[in-house]
């Protein structure tokens, strides 16, 4: 039997990635790994050694110099990486001119680009301090726009607009003003532009102040002496020149006006004129002459004036005295729409009236009980308005993620709230020694069983599971606990539902999406977004800041890239050849969004993190925007889970390859320290697939009588599978509600198919306490612990130095811990002889075979010190004895160097 030592060297080229392992008998083993390896390629601080037949002369085309200077390089990570194919080159620098045009168009219709990403701001329903309500939305398509609700009798007249009457710009956007109501018996505000204090709880305003004593402030605050002169008496000038030069006593015609002197004399002698006059606080100019003709006109101020009067605050400022505060509102008005109310906005069109859920709302009541969906105007009163009381916590060097679905959150048969999941899941997940917890589903959508994809409100959190302020809560605790919050981000395709959502949303089919084919997604059913209209561009931007800003979110899972990255949707072959991310089937404008979607992300939030889940792993997905990538801080390794998956249900355990599991969790080892890595998550056990626990377990529960082998079998490669995988990849880990413990049965959403039950739709916490399962939660936290610790993710990438596929043994280190896992079904080695480096004393400080985790115990105590021995295995200098049981795994620290 070979026991294969190795140190890596990857490259992306050729189509395979053959690794070659010095063997301890001298001869060599080649093994070719899968493709997929190559395919993503991020940024990493470890530099790759360049092999000499990889150096190849090829010219660069130059660039320019306002890139030069800035540090930009379209092609820089192919650079960096040795990468030379001429089609997918052209490809990023012509996308990199696309990228510079559009941000100059962005710069046409906006102040800057924080303007473009707050289009919350002004979109939606907004209360204008004037007492009124505003209203902005973009239907291009519409002839008339009407707000409707129970606050109007649900009237398409009362509240309008149309064109020419307060009504649409070019671009398409409509605005509706809806007047706040005067209490009866109260008379209107003289002041028409009468402001409003109105959402501070306490009564702000109200100085007493009158308007006539407030202009006089500010004239007496704002103009210095003497300044406001020629501004109350404009005339004065003008007069004065006519006096002189047309009066009675000037000249009567031309001639005996005579020659006007240049400008210079008359400068001059107006100087020579007033030399005697007093000190004045009046600023002074002068003339700059440098012996040019038209340095006559160059005139200049002084300059301590000119700062002087630059630092006054504009007479503007004084106007806010005159506002009232919210007592002053409350008794005379009431509020136009109240909090609560109901609303839709109804539009006319060439094929119809048509009423439609605003696609800014902000809180929305989906369909329901062959009712119309409609939105709910979110506006509590300051008292009741959530206040924030924690701040974000820091971002850690490494992720460990606990992903959840609010819904199914609880143990009994419904749909668990906001509320139930503060008071049951945060607690748990801090324990469990998670760091970050990411959401799905939250996000409005129509259908439950959909998990919360076939998102139909990108702006409003979903209804089902509690009020905008309740989401608010749940992120403040979270951020309490020192967990931060991450959203799944479905910005890749929309629902095609007509009532609540944006298709045909102004009763064109090309408002949001595209027209024809394209606008569908191949197989599910979904509306694909047309990412290069601008005020597309601008509902997707600003809907990422919004919930950076409005709920404190601190990162973003954009869902599913690949079908909005390709017009197939992502539902091809990929051979591996780079053509295939730059041919006709490639949507430039989805990328071109995503570049600026990282890009403005960052800049506003610095700390916000970014994950790209792309099945088709896009060549620099987290490379930097300025190199020629997309800019995501992390990648999903996909292939993960699903050699797993496969593993378990199709392979008999005795033919499982050592070689490839490492390979796959490996992924790239170029940009393995931006890969997000998982054994499994909710894709793996919803609607009609089973979770890796009950593929294991079945239905095993711990309890006496069940039979021992089963039981400690799958409990054993539970313990297996997530240790590997938790500690070879990059630095960031998930795990999904429950598998944590093993959670036994599938989730099955409630729908037709199942009679709408709601017996799967929840997590069984009840066996957090129980047999196996307490065990494996146990585990759990152990491998929490450990890296919290031994801070094992945000370490650099472990050396693996050992595989054996006739053993099924792996060893490896990162930093000064050793991992050593044996796959075998049945083989157990007293002794078995693994390479270290470092000679010294190691101490087992993780075994999965110790009784508190299920396992036998077979390791006694006085086994857990291990010494080294001066003998070269693996090709490094020193080696260790080690017992290893079948189906364990152990971790051992470096606990005393030996120097010989």
């Amino acid at each position: 039997m070979a026991s294969l030592s190795f140190t890596p060297k990857l490259s992306l080229y050729p189509k395979t990635t053959p690794f070659i392992f010095p063997c301890s008998n001298g001869g060599p083993s080649r093994i070719v790994f899968p493709r997929k390896m190559k395919l993503v390629c991020c940024s990493t601080s470890e530099q790759q050694e360049e092999r000499p037949q990889q150096r190849t002369t090829r010219k660069k085309k130059k660039k320019t110099d306002s890139d030069a200077d800035k540090g930009i390089d379209p092609v820089g990570f192919l650079t960096k990486h040795s990468i030379s194919h001429k089609q997918f080159s052209q490809f990023l620098r012509e996308r990199h001119k696309a990228l510079k045009d559009l941000k100059d168009e962005i710069l046409k219709r906006h102040v800057n680009f924080r303007d473009m990403f707050s289009g919350f701001e002004i979109l939606g329903i907004h209360r204008h301090p004037e007492r009124r309500v505003d209203y902005m939305d973009w239907a291009p398509g519409a002839r008339y726009c009407a707000l409707i609700g129970d606050f109007n009798g649900w009237s398409p007249t009362e509240n309008c607009a149309r064109e020419g009457h307060l009504g649409h710009d070019d671009y398409g956007y409509w605005f509706i003003v809806v007047d706040d109501k005067l209490r009866d018996g109260e008379k209107p505000d003289e002041l028409y532009f009468q402001m409003y204090n109105y959402v501070d709880d306490y009564d702000k305003g109200d100085s007493g102040v009158t308007i006539e004593e407030l202009f006089k402030k500010a004239n007496d605050e704002y103009w210095e002496p003497g300044e406001d002169r020629f501004v109350k008496n404009r005339f004065e000038v003008p007069a004065k020149l006519y006096e002189q030069i047309f009066g009675p006593n000037g000249p009567q015609t031309l001639e005996e006006l005579g020659e006007i002197p240049d400008a210079e004399t008359r400068y001059k002698a107006w100087k020579e004129e007033h030399k005697d006059d007093p000190p004045s606080n009046l600023p002074s100019y002068d003339v700059i002459d440098k012996g040019k003709e038209y340095d006559i006109f160059n005139v200049i101020g002084d300059p301590e004036s000119y700062e002087r009067f630059k630092a006054k605050e504009p007479p503007l400022a004084y106007w806010f005295e005159t506002r009232k505060g919210r007592k002053a509102w409350m008794k005379k008005y009431a509020p136009s729409i109240p909090h609560g109310s109901k609303y839709r906005v109804y539009f006319n069109t060439p094929n119809g009236p048509l009423e439609r859920v605003p696609a800014w709302a902000t809180y929305v009541q989906p369909e329901a009980e062959g009712k119309q969906a409609y939105a709910i105007h979110w506006e509590p009163p300051p008292e009741d308005v959530y206040k924030w009381r924690n701040t974000r916590p820091k971002k850690p060097k490494s992720l460990r993620i606990y992903e959840c679905h609010v819904g199914i959150s609880g143990s009994e048969p419904k749909i668990s709230s906001f509320s139930d999941f503060i008071e049951k899941v945060l607690p748990h997940v801090k324990e469990a020694g998670y760091n970050t917890i990411k959401l799905i589903g939250v996000i409005e959508h129509k259908d439950y069983f959909s998990v919360g994809y076939r998102v139909t409100n990108l702006y409003a959190v979903s209804s089902r599971f509690g009020t905008p302020d309740d989401f608010k809560r749940l992120v403040d605790e979270a951020h309490g606990l020192g967990l931060l919050v991450f959203l799944d981000i479905v910005h890749s395709y929309s629902a095609a539902d007509e009532m609540v959502g944006l298709s045909l949303f102004d009763g064109s089919n090309d408002c949001y999406f595209h027209t024809g084919k394209r606008g569908h997604h191949k197989y599910w059913g979904t509306r694909m977004f047309k990412y290069e209209d601008h005020d597309v561009l601008h509902y997707l931007l600003s809907n990422l800041n919004w919930w950076a800003v409005e709920y404190q979110i601190d990162g973003f899972q954009f869902h599913s890239l690949a079908s909005m990255m390709y017009t197939h949707n992502g539902f091809a072959s990929f051979t591996g050849d780079l053509e295939e991310y730059c041919n006709q089937y490639v949507d430039k404008n989805a990328l071109l969004y995503l570049i600026l979607a990282n890009e403005i992300l960052h800049i506003l939030h610095p700390n916000v993190i970014t994950i790209a889940e792309d099945a088709s792993y896009y060549p620099g997905l987290c490379e930097p925007t300025s190199q020629g990538g997309l800019g995501f801080d992390y990648y999903v390794n996909l292939s993960v889970p699903e050699m797993w998956s496969s593993y378990l249900q199709n392979v008999p355990e005795h033919e499982w390859s050592m070689s490839k599991i490492v390979s796959t969790l490996m992924g790239n080892v170029q940009c393995a320290n931006k890969m997000l890595i998982y054994a499994e998550n909710h894709n793996q056990s919803i609607s009609g697939g089973q979770s890796f626990a009950e593929i294991l377990l079945g239905t095993i529960t711990g309890d006496s009588g069940v039979a021992k082998e089963p039981l400690l079998k799958g409990c054993s490669l539970l313990k297996l599978i997530r240790l590997i995988t938790f500690t070879i990849g990059g630095r960031a880990y998930l795990n999904f509600m429950g598998n944590e413990f093993g959670h036994p049965e599938r989730i099955e959403f409630p729908m037709p198919s199942n009679n709408f039950s709601y017996s799967l739709a929840n997590r069984r916490w009840d066996l957090l306490t129980k047999g196996v399962h307490h065990n494996l939660f146990i585990f759990d936290k152990a491998l929490m612990e450990l890296d919290e610790k031994e801070r094992v993710l945000s370490r650099a990438l472990p050396s693996i130095h050992h595989v054996n596929d006739t053993t099924m043994v792996i060893a490896y280190m990162r930093g000064p811990l050793l991992f050593i896992f044996n796959f075998h079904p049945s083989d157990s080695y007293e002794g078995y002889r693994v390479g270290v480096e470092e000679a010294g004393e190691y101490q087992l400080i993780l075994n999965t075979d110790e009784v508190n985790y299920g396992g036998q115990g077979l390791v006694k105590d006085y086994q857990y010190l291990r010494t080294t021995m001066t003998k070269k295995v693996d090709g490094l200098r020193n080696c260790l004895d080690v017992p290893l049981p079948s189906r364990t795994a152990q971790v051992y620290k470096l606990t005393r160097i030996l120097r010989i």
